[in-house]
């Protein structure tokens, strides 16, 4: 599962999200680009020490700033159900392959092409019949 598909699943949802400082951010998650950015809203913010509230209508916070995010356990599932769904749609599209021959698919070797009259094969055989 990779992060940010789990961040974009995420979003509209409520996220709790720890900075290398100290700080936690709670809100609902309103966006996250592709270097973990994050905007949030309707936050509480708590100091490093626990003791201060702030709560803040928005805040954006800058994705290498961040040391931990805590989801929500159902939008984990969520992302696990649409992985599983999408390997099991590439499972089912079945090996590549070349169809019918005769019409011109290449399949294994060859040149393709299905009409096999076409002279120029072998030594001095330029022409066409």
């Amino acid at each position: 599962m990779l992060p940010l598909s789990l961040l974009n699943t995420a979003s509209g949802h409520p996220l709790l999200v720890e900075l290398k400082n100290g700080e936690t951010f709670n809100g609902h998650l309103v966006n996250c680009d592709n270097w973990m950015n994050l905007t949030l809203r309707e936050v509480i913010q708590t100091s490093p020490d626990g003791d201060k509230f702030w709560r803040l209508p928005e805040c954006y916070i800058r994705g290498n700033t961040i040391k931990y995010l805590n989801v929500p356990e159902e939008i984990v599932d969520m992302v696990k159900e649409e992985e599983n769904r999408q390997r099991s749609m590439r499972s089912n599209r079945g090996r590549g392959g070349s169809g019918n021959r005769e019409m011109g698919g290449r399949g294994r070797g060859g040149r393709g092409g299905g009409n096999q009259n076409r002279g120029g094969g072998g030594r001095g055989g330029g022409g066409r019949a």
